[in-house]
């Protein structure tokens, strides 16, 4: 009995010893993918391939993938690879590939590689994260609600916003409170966001429970679920689609459901009309076509080409993200260029300087032409983009295969492409000494030295940001508010140097920016 015991444990051990020799032997395979590409890529490990910090959370993917960018230029190679478990992620690492893969052959790279869930998760069935024709009808649908005619009219909304802002901060400066300058520019933009795209007073600034503010927290809200969740909604999009996991928990869902809900319903009980965000979306569900007149006045026009209807869960998801990003990568940038100028008063004082001239010739008003005119705080803004991209990294579908430029490489379809834009933009060949902040890398003779796809913080191509005006004029106005009212310097309680939250997708300080205001 004894013998036939240890003749058990033997075949047992010999078992797993095979089944583990049988798993090494396929990572290995599978990591030897790229080198038998003649893509060089940083050494794997198993399994975890080039991601263990990612997956455990020790750094941001963006950091990730800035690191593998660094190794791979410093090789001189033009292009490399990376691996997630087994999974191979294509880096291109030469400006030129860039471009091409943003513009030029865009269409071989139409998609992002987000998960797409919307049977289970209606919320990820925004535009971002839309595929092929379904993206291309609702972006084209979409554009006219970000000319320069709607952000004119969504003008006076941000100031009525700003109004609340001063107040906030003066509040901070009475009690004698560091201010957590994140979290007051993400109330600022909260209002706005409510305020444009629901037509909704949020008073987020008054009330920091506000319900819009309890979501748009919860919806980057670290924790390991979360984190591993958005892992595979980047890595293993198909792994969520296939166990029906949601990427945003249902109560997110049934929150922003149930306002635009109401919303709907009052406006078209009531026969309400404003010239919105919301309107734009409330008409192509009535399928009806919103262009853009030679004064910059909207008009509806009936639709006679048959396009779909918009659902009132995929409204919904156009709203989400509509809200999502104007509270968060608005608010992030707006936080690292306060930073900036905090640590750099000459050249708070530059911009200051700025607001208060372009004042006086609009009779101590802030403007929408006004607005347009502060171009030494748009350096300021690029700057910021530059350092601290809120994306960190542009992911690409390849929908078609595509041989590399002046490569043998050919990229199947289904390829996962990420360009490193952290990685580009804080590069010494393009940006010499790129730690240091300056301003003035963005004058127009700079830029003009420099090749387009080194700055891509919005994207570039049919895929860039829809809403990047309408971003960076919030971005200003918040700005231009406290900067007219407040000089900013550091409080102790910011950490230096900034640690970067390595739970997130958008990156933000860890421990946050915490800033003293004076009145002026």
């Amino acid at each position: 009995m004894a013998v036939l015991s240890e003749i058990i444990y033997i075949d047992i051990l010999a078992f797993t010893v095979s089944i583990f020799a049988v798993i090494v032997a396929l990572f290995k395979w599978w990591f030897s993918y790229w080198e038998r590409q003649g893509v060089y890529t940083p050494k794997p490990t198993i399994p975890f391939g080039n991601a263990k910090d990612i997956f455990s959370q020790k750094v941001c993917i963006g950091v990730a993938i800035k690191n593998a960018y660094d190794e791979i230029k410093s090789k001189g190679k033009k292009l490399g690879g990376l691996y997630v478990f087994g999974k191979p992620i294509f880096i291109p690492v030469d400006l030129d590939l860039v471009r091409s893969m943003l513009i030029k052959d865009f269409i071989y790279f139409t998609n992002h590689v987000n998960a797409l869930n919307d049977e289970t998760d209606s919320l990820t069935g925004h535009l971002f994260n839309l595929k092929g024709e379904r993206w291309k009808n609702i972006r084209t649908r979409l554009t006219p609600t970000f000319t320069s005619g709607k952000m004119k009219m969504m003008f006076p909304t941000l100031l009525d916003c700003s109004d609340s802002l001063i107040v906030l901060v003066d509040k901070y400066i009475e009690e004698n409170q560091p201010i957590d300058i994140k979290d007051v520019i993400a109330r600022f933009t909260t209002d706005i966001i409510g305020s444009c795209a629901f037509g909704i007073e949020c008073n987020s600034l008054k009330n920091p429970n506000s319900e819009f503010i309890k979501y748009g927290k919860k919806i980057f809200k670290s924790s390991v679920w979360l984190g591993l969740t958005r892992f595979a909604t980047l890595f293993f999009p198909n792994l969520l689609i296939y166990f029906k996991i949601r990427a945003f928990s249902k109560d997110i869902f049934d929150f922003f459901k149930n306002v635009v809900t109401e919303t709907i319903n009052y406006r078209e009980e009531h026969n309400v009309i404003k010239k919105d965000f919301m309107h734009m979306l409330i008409q192509l569900k009535n399928n009806v076509r919103i262009t853009e007149d030679s004064v910059g006045a909207l008009k509806d026009i009936n639709s006679s080409n048959n396009e779909p209807s918009l659902t009132l869960n995929e409204l919904t998801a156009q709203v989400f993200i509509f809200f999502v990003a104007g509270f968060e990568t608005s608010s992030t940038t707006a936080t690292f260029c306060l930073f900036e100028l905090a640590r750099n008063p000459q050249l708070q004082e530059q911009a200051r300087e700025e607001v208060n001239t372009v004042l006086e010739k609009y009779d101590r008003r802030l403007t929408y032409d006004g607005v347009m005119e502060l171009t030494y705080m748009e350096k300021c803004i690029n700057e910021s983009l530059r350092k601290y991209p809120p994306f960190p990294f542009h992911s690409r579908e390849c929908t078609k295969t595509y041989k590399v430029p002046g490569t043998n490489l050919v990229l199947h379809k289904g390829a996962s492409v990420f360009i490193p834009v952290m990685g580009i933009q804080n590069d010494a060949e393009y940006y010499p000494d790129p730690d240091k902040f300056d301003p003035e890398r963005f004058s127009e003779e700079n830029k003009a030295k420099r090749h387009s796809a080194a700055w891509t913080p919005f994207g570039d191509g049919p895929r860039a940001c829809i809403g990047l005006r309408f971003g960076m004029m919030q971005t200003k106005v918040g700005l231009a508010t406290l900067l007219k009212h407040f000089r900013f310097t550091l409080h102790s309680k910011t950490e230096l140097p900034l640690c970067l939250e390595p739970k997130g997708f958008i990156i933000s300080a860890q421990k946050g920016v915490w800033l003293k205001a004076e009145r002026i």
